[in-house]
């Protein structure tokens, strides 16, 4: 698959603005890990192979993440590997993605507050949105997955 165009140069007032969330979000409440399983579970949601393989590769090299986790996420529901702060996370994020299945419920957003406190349920949904973002912007552009490489070990 070829690229479509360079949504970074094209555009680089808006490229750093979405910089911008993402450094406040790795800045925020929510660990390293959450934040990239949740970055990853969307991705797989949305078919954004740029961004499964981007955070993926961050899951194990900047959060040491074992591979049975990474392989089984698609199962999170079924699989004993997840916390349960982190199937509250998943299953809120799953359901602030696939809004076309209706709106967030109550049910998903209570148990969320079960585990997460209202400060991070915010920040997780600017994760979410975020990623939703930048899953859209690869695939309309065609970003090429397989290049990438974390810039960093944690």
């Amino acid at each position: 698959m070829t690229s479509r165009f360079p949504y970074m140069k094209l555009a680089p007032g808006a490229y750093q603005a979405m910089q911008g969330l993402e450094k406040y979000l790795h800045e925020c409440s929510l660990e390293p890990t959450l934040i990239h399983l949740v970055k990853l579970r969307c991705s797989q949601l949305n078919g954004c192979a740029f961004c499964i393989d981007m955070h993926w590769k961050d899951l194990r090299v900047l959060c040491n993440e074992p591979e049975h986790r990474l392989y089984a996420l698609d199962a999170w529901e079924e699989s004993p590997f997840y916390s349960e702060r982190e199937r509250a996370a998943l299953a809120y994020a799953e359901a602030c993605t696939n809004i076309q299945d209706g709106h967030v419920s109550d049910e998903v957003y209570a148990h969320a507050r079960t585990q997460l406190s209202e400060l991070d349920v915010a920040n997780l949904t600017f994760v979410v949105a975020t990623i939703n973002a930048w899953n859209r912007l690869a695939i309309a552009s065609r970003a090429e997955p397989g290049h990438y490489q974390p810039k960093q070990v944690a």
